[in-house]
């Protein structure tokens, strides 16, 4: 992918849809693509967590032990928390199908985050709003024109 794809891509990825071109390209020219085979492991419950990855096509099951949690697809991602605090892996995740995803790196990533403020401040406006959801079951909060998001 060239870097206008990348743009183009992960402005369609939830954590990044708040972002303008400005502050994606920075994120696009740190994702490495990386391809997995059907039934590759991807990342394994309780490693050390040093990337996140965004699924450009395929199909990823994210699962402890035997018990599957989720069926990630195209535009979903996983390993962001691993990202953001070092702590170890809390799910695997296993290749369904042949994927092809976006890896961005830790390193990269905080270099980025230390550099732009306005990325930083988006990602965790997003990943608090997601952990809200997920710990409340409340509805998404509207936007700051008091519509619902997209």
């Amino acid at each position: 992918m060239i870097l206008v794809q990348k743009i183009l891509f992960l402005r369609n990825v939830p954590l990044f849809s708040g972002m303008g071109p400005g502050e994606l390209s920075p994120l696009a020219g740190i994702a490495q693509e990386v391809i997995f085979s059907e039934r590759d492991s991807i990342i394994v419950q309780g490693e050390h967590g040093d990337s996140m990855f965004l699924i450009v096509e395929g199909e990823v099951n994210i699962h402890q032990d035997n018990e599957q949690l989720a069926v990630l697809k195209s535009q979903d991602y996983f390993g962001e928390m691993s990202i953001l605090d070092g702590e170890p892996r809390s799910a695997s995740a296993t290749a369904i199908t042949d994927c092809l995803l976006l890896r961005i790196q830790q390193a990269d990533f905080y270099h980025i985050l230390s550099q732009r403020f306005e990325v930083a401040l988006t990602i965790i406006q997003t990943l608090t709003r997601r952990l809200r959801q997920a710990t409340t079951g409340a509805p998404p909060p509207l936007d700051t024109h008091g519509d619902p998001p997209e």
